[in-house]
């Protein structure tokens, strides 16, 4: 049976609206704004995690994503006037909050004022993404598949040169039938892609497989054995062997959307190791780092960066090596 730190109770717990006061924290940020710091702070204090507060809002009827909650939170999204009304009255009766204290902070919302998508670190694979015709466009984009955690394992050769990656994946059915996760890669500079290897883990087989020269772009399916459920999570990993570039910078991923966990682990051989590694994000190619540390290359030749709910934006190790 699962446990989780903090205020524990039950999903069956009696709700309603607060009978006391709020902090005078809290009660300023539901009179001043704006909604996603109201929203965090008013979780925080009511001790609940994401997949709780999902479980309370369901006791009341009203179907929301837990990726949709954390967006809401960090001010990616915003609740969108009329369709997310009876949500937002939802949280109320959850947190505790007086009745339209967070409605009231939504307030008229232009498409504009939402927070931009990230660019890509390296050309857009999208030519080669619409090279697979008969996919539909939800599945060229993933965007039927919840990405829950991933984790990246890179073998660095003699010569500083990336050998492989090796990719592990859970992921989440945000509606029913999603059967393949479209994965791209890009090869360093100097890499010839078309000599580059995919091999399927567990999980998965490997479909179709397209490579664009001039870019140093690859795109790959990977097949599921059955079409995914509404909900139901899955496993899988494969592993790119693309070792004909020049000495790696290091190791980055683009998220799109809110991952909940990112583990990206770097192994040198013993002959070339790094002068100095660093775990970085930003919030676009072009954006200074930030959530900058640097980080210790153990014994063994292996330097780790972990980042818990992580994206939209570029996550990963930057390597120097002299």
């Amino acid at each position: 049976m699962a446990a989780e730190s903090g205020h524990a109770e039950s999903v069956n717990e009696p709700i309603g609206n607060p009978t006391g006061g709020l902090p005078t924290p809290l009660a300023e940020t539901l009179r001043y704004g704006p909604f996603h710091r109201a929203l965090r702070e008013a979780i925080a204090h009511r001790g609940l995690s994401l997949a709780r507060l999902r479980a309370h809002l369901e006791q009341l009827g009203v179907q929301v994503g837990q990726s949709t909650l954390s967006y809401w939170q960090r001010g990616l999204r915003h609740p969108e006037v009329p369709r997310a009304i009876s949500t937002v009255r939802a949280l109320e009766t959850v947190l505790r909050l007086p009745p339209s204290s967070l409605l009231d902070l939504i307030g008229p919302r232009n498409a504009n004022t939402y927070a931009p998508r990230p660019v890509a670190t390296w050309p857009e694979p999208a030519p080669l993404l619409a090279s697979f015709d008969s996919v539909p466009e939800a599945a060229r984009g993933n965007a039927d598949l919840e990405v829950l955690s991933v984790h990246d394992t890179v073998q660095l050769g003699m010569h500083r040169e990336q050998r492989s990656i090796t990719t592990r994946l859970v992921v989440r059915a945000v509606r029913q039938g999603p059967d393949r996760y479209l994965a791209t890669h890009h090869g360093d500079e100097g890499s010839l892609i078309e000599n580059a290897m995919v091999r399927s883990g567990e999980g998965c087989r490997q479909g179709r497989l397209r490579r664009e020269s001039a870019s140093r772009n690859l795109a790959v399916e990977m097949l599921f054995d059955r079409r995914l459920a509404a909900g139901e999570e899955h496993v899988f990993s494969f592993t790119i062997v693309d070792d004909t570039g020049s000495a790696a910078p290091g190791h980055h991923r683009t998220f799109r959307d809110v991952c909940g966990s990112y583990l990206v682990q770097l192994s040198f051989h013993r002959r070339a190791m790094p002068a100095r590694c660093m775990k970085q994000f930003r919030a676009s190619a072009d954006a200074t780092p930030v959530d900058v540390e640097e980080l210790v290359c153990g014994l063994g030749g292996v330097v780790s960066a972990y980042f818990g709910d992580v994206g939209p934006g570029i996550a990963g190790i930057a390597v120097e090596w002299s």
